[in-house]
């Protein structure tokens, strides 16, 4: 058991490195993360008991759970604040995913009228589908230019961007940041504790190569996402439009690479010859 805890908190410690090293570097300090690890802990227990059958555990199963004494527990029952918009109901992430899918299948649909009668493409016609015609074109055209990702010229809107990746917002890319990485910590997760079927989760590295081979070897990644980037996007289509108006399941399909000159980072080995 003792041996068990000490490969989570290495665990734990590996993944949290990258979260402490984007908290210090925008002003977040550990009275800010002490709150914030206490909120989850109990939201977590929460959920925990709530699994067993416990429709709404008390402050001691909380404390027993979180190792928390029972003052902090009872000043913290609370959900969480999260300030930061939910990715998976953006009407403007889902209208330039459909737009890059046109693309895909015609690229002069890289450049659309803003409006268009009849069976002619347009972004307002994607629009209305990306947000099921519960925003106006207009506001999500605004968003899109407002992001950089689209420009706006003569009655006409063209794509800017590959993929939906708002870098000129720094709420928005927080945003993804959060519902990317949870989860594809998730995924692990559930895979350490085996309560599902395994889910795809897998990742390939190599050590001792030089930059230029890490930045071809990212170019082949991005070009191969592109491709199924394209293809899961029209599978994802095709299934919500299919569904049932009470289905209630998520799907999150991601890739990532990361890479960086290693001599003199915690934990890196320097080869001598």
């Amino acid at each position: 058991m003792e041996n068990q805890l000490a490969w989570v908190q290495a665990a734990c410690s590996r993944i949290l490195r990258p979260v402490v090293r984007l908290a210090l570097a925008m002003g977040l300090k550990h009275p800010h993360l002490e709150e914030l690890l206490r909120d989850l802990l109990l939201d977590e227990a929460r959920r925990l008991w709530r699994a067993e059958g416990v429709k709404e555990p008390n402050i001691s199963q909380l404390s027993v759970a979180t190792g928390l004494n029972r003052k902090a527990v009872t000043a913290k029952v609370r959900e969480p604040n999260d300030h930061l918009a939910s990715t998976d109901v953006s009407a403007a992430a889902k209208t330039f995913t459909m737009w890059l899918q046109v693309v895909s299948d015609n690229p002069e649909d890289r450049r659309l009228p803003i409006v268009g009668d009849g069976d002619i493409q347009s972004f307002e016609k994607l629009a209305r589908q990306g947000s099921r015609g519960n925003l106006h074109h207009r506001a999500i055209l605004d968003e899109l230019v407002r992001l950089n990702m689209v420009t706006e010229d003569d009655g006409y809107a063209e794509l800017k961007a590959e993929g939906f990746v708002p870098s000129g917002d720094l709420q928005s890319m927080l945003a993804f940041l959060g519902d990317n990485s949870r989860d594809h910590l998730l995924a692990a997760v559930s895979n350490i504790l085996g309560n599902r079927p395994p889910l795809l989760e897998r990742a390939v590295y190599a050590g001792g190569v030089t930059m230029q081979d890490c930045e071809d070897i990212h170019e082949i990644v991005r070009e191969r996402w592109s491709g199924l980037h394209h293809e899961l996007t029209a599978q994802m289509t095709r299934a919500v439009e299919s569904a049932d108006p009470g289905a209630s399941g998520r799907i999150r399909v991601g890739i990532y690479t990361y890479y960086e000159d290693a001599k003199g980072t915690p934990g890196a080995t320097e080869s001598k010859s």
